[in-house]
């Protein structure tokens, strides 16, 4: 009887073991998901680089977006390990690339203000969906589930922030047109105000001359 409990112990103890490892792992990922987007500024003629250290097979997606400066665009770059590049665009405003790691080691991600020699660029970007696939084979099942889970919440999240930068970015030029529209409104009012003063000087100034006449 007394080997019987030791055993029941013995196995509750282990029970709690995992399912607080489960809880904790839980609550990592779920901490993890809710990283905010990072927002950099980037100088004119300066070029920003980040790196990601990846294992074969291991999967990541990129989103940008430039939130202000100069024609609201960007280079962007992607390099593997041997500086080959995997994804390069040119002026884009917007972009999100998915890949798959087909060698280890650190990938280079860069954005590039070079083009511009005047205006200093706002990038609003977030590295999400990393899957690292030597990790995958040492977890439990529900683990899995899990992290998948983890996953699907922080692309909805990542959605949200993309949608949210957009709205700013809309909001920003509504405004600035609006201030353009209120200068040229402006502008307007004073030369119809400089024609209408000048128009009456110069019917003032020619009736005085006819009556001296």
């Amino acid at each position: 009887m007394h080997l019987q409990n030791q055993q029941n112990l013995r196995s509750s103890w282990a029970k709690l073991i995992k399912d607080s490892r489960t809880a904790l792992f839980l609550w990592s990922l779920l901490l993890s998901a809710s990283v905010l987007t990072h927002t950099i500024d980037i100088p004119s003629g300066h070029v920003t680089c980040f790196f990601e250290d990846l294992h074969v097979d291991d999967k990541m997606t990129i989103t940008f977006q430039v939130a202000g400066g100069g024609h609201l665009d960007i280079d962007f770059w992607l390099n593997d390990p041997q500086g080959n590049h995997l994804w390069n665009v040119i002026k884009r405003d917007t972009g999100t690339f998915t890949f798959t790691a087909t060698q280890g080691g650190k990938h280079e991600y860069c954005f590039s203000n070079a083009m511009s020699t005047v205006s200093s660029k706002t990038v609003s970007f977030n590295v999400h969906g990393v899957m690292y696939v030597e990790d995958d084979a040492k977890m439990l099942p529900i683990e899995l589930e899990i992290k998948h889970l983890a996953s699907a919440l922080e692309a909805v999240k990542e959605e949200q922030q993309y949608i949210v930068v957009r709205e700013k970015l809309h909001r920003n030029t509504a405004e600035s047109t609006n201030d353009r529209v209120k200068w040229w409104s402006l502008v307007q009012t004073a030369m119809v105000l400089g024609v209408t003063a000048w128009q009456v000087f110069y019917l003032k100034r020619f009736f005085e001359v006819k009556r001296a006449i």
